[in-house]
């Protein structure tokens, strides 16, 4: 049996009670440590169903190195981490993870693709990241619609049908999706206009691209229009992402909110959606990480 045994599979190996000490691979005494501790966590975690790609926003865990993030989800079967762009994809293929929804195209959340004057730096940024974003071998590029400013719905999805029509070329044939986040303006962020899932459907409408989608977010669009399943459902094929949150106040998401993921996640998978689901909430218990590995348990149905 080969030596060259990485961290994940010792970790599975020795929660299982298979021979790998026997191998003779180096096991570092602070993994030990790790594992006597929370050994049944771990091995629930070993046990993932496969039916979620779990990811989560690094953002939420600003506290921590991004390398020891990296460590942290790779060891809790996470396939990747959200938002991050390419300064810091090499700790994450360190870590045997991918960049789930890259990021660093943008210009902000309040600048996005409704407002002509900002297409000219857009498609710059967006032209190089996207050849970024498939040269690393990732899929995702997030990108907003900024805010309205007093513009009406009709005129911001004539100018974002303008603007991403000039990187939609590109992004298709270096198999890039472009995905456009859908955002709450009720509480989080005020004047954004693609604040609801109609007007989001509709810009994928009018683009007719295969590689432009949207960011369904599972907060956001509680907040601002309910009725997640029926939306799940019924706009499925216009979602390329999803990201989860309590509310109110975007916290843990167990029983202490409102919604109740374990049915929101079945009737992703019942869709027969192959992306990711990344976990966007802010840890408000002790434990970050512990708040974490519960999401992930919740949502792993």
């Amino acid at each position: 049996m080969s030596k060259n045994l990485n961290r994940r599979t010792i970790i599975k190996q020795v929660l299982t009670g298979s021979a790998a000490i026997a191998t003779g691979a180096a096991v570092p005494s602070n993994l030990f440590a790790a594992m006597s501790s929370k050994q049944e966590t771990n091995q629930a975690y070993l046990a993932l169903k496969g039916n979620i790609n779990h990811s989560a926003c690094r953002w939420c865990y600003n506290q921590y190195p991004i390398e020891q993030l990296a460590k942290n989800f790779s060891e809790m079967g996470l396939v990747g981490m959200d938002l991050v762009g390419p300064k810091e994809w090499n700790v994450l293929k360190a870590n045997h993870l991918i960049s789930t929804m890259c990021n660093g195209a943008e210009i902000s959340l309040t600048k996005g693709f409704n407002e002509p004057s900002y297409h000219d730096t857009l498609v710059k940024n967006y032209t190089d990241h996207i050849n970024y974003v498939a040269d690393a071998g990732y899929k995702n590029l997030i990108c907003f619609s900024g805010s309205r400013n007093g513009m009406d719905d009709e005129t911001g999805l004539n100018n974002c049908v303008t603007g991403l029509k000039k990187i939609m070329a590109l992004a298709e044939k270096r198999g890039v999706t472009i995905i456009m986040e859908l955002l709450n303006s009720r509480v989080d962020h005020k004047d954004y206009m693609c604040d609801r899932s109609v007007w989001g459907v509709e810009l994928c409408k009018r683009l007719g691209s295969p590689n432009f989608k949207l960011l369904f977010d599972i907060y956001h669009m509680q907040i601002d229009e309910g009725d997640i399943i029926h939306s799940i459902k019924t706009n499925h094929e216009y979602y390329g992402h999803y990201h989860t949150g309590g509310v109110p106040g975007r916290h843990e998401i167990d029983e202490r909110q409102e919604l109740y993921y374990p049915a929101i996640m079945r009737a992703i998978v019942e869709t027969g959606f192959k992306g990711y689901v990344a976990q966007e909430f802010i840890p408000a218990d002790k434990d970050p990480m512990v708040s974490l590995q519960t999401a992930v348990k919740i949502c792993d149905v």
